[in-house]
């Protein structure tokens, strides 16, 4: 392995001494939106690609959200001496709401990110006609 003496000093004072905060690296970052229509699940998973997901409703309905890089590394010219953003595997399940339309959920990876629509049941305002009675 390739390494010269004056690089962990470098990196070190660098990384470690305030001047760039150190990120979880236990799991992904996980947003979660809502609009009037939807919910919406971003999962940052940078260099990962579609078939590194599974994404699926388990037997209580709950979203369970599965992530494993599958892609062997190429031989590369160089060690990493820091890497926060690389995730081996990763699992999590999200109780979902009960407005949501379990039927119409989906899925998309782009740039890095998992995206998952959930959108809401269709609340249809219902018109009851009847006679008030006077007390």
């Amino acid at each position: 392995m390739y390494r010269n003496s004056w690089i962990p000093e470098v990196f070190n004072g660098l990384f470690n001494e305030g001047n760039m905060q150190k990120a979880n690296t236990t799991a992904p970052a996980i947003n979660v939106k809502e609009s009037l229509t939807k919910y919406t699940v971003e999962l940052a998973a940078p260099g990962m690609r579609k078939d590194d997901f599974e994404v699926n409703l388990n037997e209580n309905g709950d979203l369970h959200i599965k992530m494993e890089n599958k892609h062997q590394p190429e031989q590369e010219e160089h060690v990493y001496l820091r890497r926060e953003f690389s995730y081996a595997k990763f699992e999590q399940t999200l109780i979902l709401p009960d407005d949501v339309n379990k039927e119409k959920i989906s899925a998309s990876v782009a740039d890095g990110v998992l995206t998952i629509q959930l959108p809401k049941m269709q609340q249809e305002e219902q018109k009851i006609a009847r006679q008030i009675l006077i007390g």
